[in-house]
């Protein structure tokens, strides 16, 4: 465990449990030692009356979580890929069934797996730095880490977008959004820290913890240039409420502005298939909680990883060689048949399914997120 002692580091104030992020290097992305770490020191915290809430934060500016270590997933043995994401997605379900609150210092880089250690926590703060984005597509997997359950509740189709496009959101767009919950200044973070741990036996009353964010809080107003301003907002809503990315695409095309083509750009670079089994999962998703999103995201990813998948291809030529473009199979949307799509949806055997950890004081079985 010397690996994931380094690479996370875990310290107490008070009643508080503190998990810092310690991979600087690698942007704090997430391998299978920190998701391991993480899962059973939350599990533990979770069951100790002396911790009341729990802070993760990281321990560079630039970054909070850039995501999960996918070029190493993709150059492990397949089974050894399965489990890192097992237990990447258990440590999501932990995060989502927690009793106690959870405070998420979302500053800096917030992608993929950064989003599934923040977004099912109570409370997630951002800075003018965060830059937020779930762009698996473009890398041929698909939004995991429950984010079939957190997209699909977001404002209008903004979901479908982000899922399809890869979009950014910064600071105060990711806090308009609902992804995150105050917008805090940088500067005012190690502020923030302070009052948090100086709560003293208010640590595990989330009013206070509201409170004490809030009264340092800034009003987070969407960019006039982004997703969440009126415009396009209006425009996400008519041309991503299809049910086929086929008919996005057609919507968009026939919408035909400045924005619609860029849209398109950002579509046709990413996996046909990763776009098909993105838009079914967050469409799911909306009627799913985040166990039953987590247990179907499981599925998704181990048969795209005992596949010849588009995951390893996409990896592969855009992060480690750096080749250019990836050679998607299929290479067109026409090619995606809703056979295909199903195979992947598939029910794992009834050893291999995903099995949850449920700490919530009444163990419904079912994690339930804040968002």
């Amino acid at each position: 465990m010397a690996q994931a002692e380094a690479e996370v580091l875990y310290d107490r104030h008070g009643s508080w449990g503190v998990a810092t992020l310690n991979r600087g290097k690698a942007l704090n992305a997430l391998n299978l030692f920190m998701v391991k770490s993480l899962r059973e020191q939350y599990l533990a915290w979770a069951k100790d009356p002396a911790i009341k809430a729990i802070l993760i934060r990281a321990n560079i500016e630039k970054a909070f979580c850039a995501g999960g270590d996918v070029k190493t997933a993709v150059q492990l043995p397949t089974e050894e890929a399965i489990s890192f994401f097992r237990h990447e997605y258990m440590l999501n379900g932990v995060l989502g069934s927690l009793p106690k609150p959870h405070v998420a210092l979302m500053d800096g880089i917030i992608m993929g797996g950064g989003a599934g250690i923040s977004v099912h926590g109570r409370f997630r703060v951002a800075t003018e730095r965060t830059l937020f984005a779930m762009p698996e597509c473009a890398i041929g997997l698909f939004p995991d880490v429950g984010a079939s359950y957190f997209l699909p509740r977001l404002p209008g189709e903004l979901g479908a977008f982000l899922a399809l496009t890869g979009t950014r959101l910064k600071g105060a767009d990711v806090v308009a959004s609902g992804l995150a919950t105050h917008l805090v200044p940088s500067a005012k973070m190690p502020e923030l820290r302070d009052k948090l741990f100086s709560l003293g036996d208010r640590v595990g009353n989330a009013a206070a913890i509201e409170a004490t964010i809030s009264a340092l809080q800034e009003p987070a107003q969407p960019s006039q240039a982004g997703p969440l301003s009126r415009t396009q907002a209006e425009a996400i809503s008519s041309t991503f409420c299809f049910n086929t990315v086929e008919q996005i695409y057609a919507a968009l095309e026939r919408r035909g502005d400045a924005w619609s083509k860029e849209t398109l750009k950002l579509m046709k670079g990413g996996s046909p298939l990763s776009q098909k089994l993105s838009l079914r999962e967050v469409r799911e998703g909306a009627h799913q909680t985040l166990a039953q999103c987590l247990v179907s995201q499981f599925r998704l990813v181990t048969h795209v990883l005992r596949r010849d998948s588009d995951f390893k291809r996409g990896v592969r030529a855009l992060l480690i060689d750096k080749s250019g473009p990836a050679q998607w199979q299929p290479p067109s949307l026409e090619e995606v048949t809703p056979e295909l799509v199903d195979a992947y949806f598939e029910a794992l055997p009834a050893g291999e399914e995903l099995q949850l950890d449920d700490v919530s004081e009444k163990s419904s079985g079912s994690p339930t997120s804040r968002l």
